[in-house]
This record gives C-alpha cells, structure tokens and sequence, in this order.
C-alpha cells in the first residue's frame, strides 16, 4: 500500500483529483478518527478537512521516508496543535454541556464510549495523541515520535503516563 499511495501523491502533485480522491477514500477514516480522540468531535472534522487541503496544495512536500499515513497523521496533528488554543476554550464549554446531557438510560456501549471519551478529555492534548497512535494505530513510540515531531523519550513518556492515566478513570486494574 505504501508504494501504491507514493504513486497516488505523485500523480497528486500533477493536479491528478481522481488520485487524491483515491488517498482520501484510504485515509479518510484514520485521519478522522485520529483527530476525533485528539480534539474532540467537533473540531476533528474541519481539522482533517484543512489536512487534506493541504495535502491537495502541498504534496510536494512529502519526501518518501515515511509512510504517506504517517505523514498525514503528522499534518493532521500540525494543523490541530494550530488550533489548540481555541479548542480548549471550546472544551470548556462542551464539557459542561456533554456532563449535564448524558442520558443514565443510554446502553452499555454508550457508557462506556462516553467513560473512555471523558477520559480522554482529561489528557493532554500531547498524551491524546501518542495514545492514539500507539494503543489505537499500532505506531511504534519511533513512529509516534516521528509523526507528532517529537523527541522519542517524550512520545514513551506521553504513552505510559497517559495509559495510567485512563486505567485509573477507566477503573481497570490490569
């Protein structure tokens, strides 16, 4: 898949829309997903709307020593440390609103989304990512780091503290 989405940036970077509506329908979902856990709901949309326009004007920018969804992955997280300030404003707000909103009848897996959501919540923005991309992608912490552009110590660290830290809001003992 990797060589296949090198030949999708390249064709891409010729103007080619049927090649970035291609990288688009393959990424889309992770790209999304990555950013819903790291900002919120809300927000992760634009955000990985604004990755894949810059994608679109810059994907000349791509050297080749990554894979193309860990460079999307390193945009995407780019492009929402951007608008980190204004995402806490807004997680603010709809923290209150989300806490006196939830429905006690609502099923297990609504609970449970909603427990693991909150506990995301209180994360760092930092921690959310590297958890994201080691727990829920399968990114070594080298990966991580490369991706979140940041020193591999840091990525361990944002990892092991961020995973106890979920355990504990989590209630999980293992």
């Amino acid at each position: 898949m990797q060589e296949e989405d090198a030949a999708l940036l390249a064709a891409v970077c010729e103007r080619s829309e049927r090649a970035f509506n291609q990288l688009v329908d393959r990424h889309q979902q992770a790209v999304r997903t990555f950013l819903r856990r790291v900002v919120g709901r809300n927000d992760a949309d634009d955000i990985a709307q604004d990755t894949f326009l810059a994608v679109w004007t810059q994907a000349h920018s791509y050297r080749g020593g990554a894979a193309v969804r860990s460079w999307l992955f390193a945009i995407a997280w780019r492009k929402a440390k951007d608008t980190q300030r204004t995402w806490f404003r807004r997680r603010k707000r709809e923290t209150v609103w989300h806490d006196g909103a939830v429905d006690s009848s609502s099923g297990d897996v609504d609970e449970i989304r909603y427990a693991l959501d909150k506990a995301l919540a209180s994360l760092s923005m930092e921690q959310r990512a590297a958890i994201m991309l080691c727990l829920a992608y399968g990114y070594s912490h080298s990966e991580a780091a490369e991706a979140l552009q940041m020193p591999l110590g840091t990525v361990k660290s944002h990892v092991t503290r961020g995973r106890d830290r979920l355990r504990e809001a989590l209630g999980d003992e293992e």
